[in-house]
């Protein structure tokens, strides 16, 4: 005769000790296959929904089945680099890239919300893309700098970070430099062509960006690139490193070529901004800024605006009179410098885009519409 309590007891136990269901990298896997398969440049893994994937800048569903946060860690956490799994566990997110033998490489952003798992990957190229393929305006100002801070700014997928690896893959075909990256992750490898790149990995090579930077300026590099300025203290090194002969490129989350240098010096305390101000004024040498725009027929194409900076674009950023840098974009055009708008009213002549999708971007419509009459 058995123990009534005693059995409930083990049974308890037995449930306590069963193992965790299996971890599944191979579902994972497979959606990676289907967002190859669609073109897509995202996959959105979000518990409560079917897997999902962005093509052309719109997300669509894969399916019907829905996930669970649990499914999802199971199925994503055996993917990701040794390195990556602590920082998920301790802070509830981290970034990592990822190499499947034969299907490409991605960039994983695994995150928790609502207190669920959830997850944003990035297809990425295998090789960096030309400049000559993004469909950009004119850009060549810039690769003709040697020295200073050039700052590509825009919203969230607009193809910041593709403007900068082509910038960067062009200087390595053309000149004969030493480039630096520092990235978090490494999203385009580059090669050694006629010049020699060096890429840092923040969490994998070094802890953050401001300690990476401060070490990069000390290895005599001709190019540097900054993933990102996320903090103060890296702008202020990315600023000093432009003002001493180095050329540094970076990317900002703005909307417009006046919104990003504002961006810079609003992130350092009231009483510092004058200094930062005169600093960036003498650092900064272009800003840039773009947008992805839905193409007739499909797909996306760039729209962006390109200021020089020259002496009266150096005045009104010392003055903080950063409302008369869109006309400094005018007065320099002869440098290389374009408005958004001559950027869109160009691609309606050309019937990429339509006059309505431009309309909608445009800051300066009067500009806009004066520029579509022509």
């Amino acid at each position: 005769m058995t123990d009534p309590d005693l059995d409930a007891l083990v049974r308890e136990l037995d449930q306590t000790l069963k193992p965790a269901p299996p971890r599944d990298a191979t579902r994972f896997e497979g959606w990676l296959d289907q967002l190859r398969a669609a073109g897509g440049s995202d996959l959105y893994l979000v518990a409560g929904a079917p897997p999902s994937v962005r093509v052309h800048g719109v997300v669509r569903p894969l399916g019907d089945a829905v996930l669970s946060g649990e499914e999802i860690e199971q199925s994503v956490l055996p993917a990701l680099p040794a390195a990556a799994v602590p920082l998920y566990h301790a802070h509830g997110s981290t970034d990592a890239a990822i190499r499947r033998p034969g299907g490409g490489r991605f960039r994983v952003n695994l995150h928790r919300e609502r207190g669920r798992a959830a997850v944003t990957v990035r297809a990425l190229p295998a090789r960096p893309p030309r400049l000559a393929e993004l469909g950009l305006p004119d850009i060549d100002p810039i690769l003709r700098l040697a020295r200073g801070l050039v700052l590509i700014g825009g919203p969230a997928g607009s193809g910041k970070t593709t403007t900068v690896a082509a910038i960067v893959d062009e200087i390595n075909r053309r000149d004969r430099k030493h480039i630096v990256t520092i990235e978090d992750p490494i999203e385009y490898e580059h090669g050694h062509q006629a010049s020699l790149v060096e890429q840092i990995e923040i969490g994998r090579d070094a802890p953050d960006f401001p300690t990476a930077l401060r070490s990069v300026v000390r290895q005599s590099p001709d190019v540097i690139i900054v993933g990102e300025m996320r903090d103060p203290e890296t702008m202020r090194i990315a600023l000093a490193a432009g003002e001493t002969g180095h050329l540094v490129l970076s990317t900002l989350h703005t909307s417009d070529v006046t919104s990003t240098v504002s961006r810079v010096c609003d992130s350092f305390p009231a009483e510092r901004q004058p200094t930062i101000r005169q600093e960036l004024s003498m650092a900064l040498a272009a800003v840039m800024t773009q947008v992805l725009v839905p193409r007739v027929g499909g797909g996306r194409v760039p729209a962006a605006e390109l200021l020089m900076i020259r002496y009266g674009g150096r005045q009104h950023i010392r003055r903080n009179a950063l409302q008369h840098l869109h006309q400094e974009i005018t007065i320099t055009r002869g440098y290389g410098s374009f408005t958004f708008e001559e950027s869109l009213s160009d691609l309606v002549r050309r019937g990429l885009i339509e006059a309505g999708e431009a309309q909608a971007r445009a800051a300066h419509r009067d500009e806009l519409e004066s520029l579509l009459k022509r």
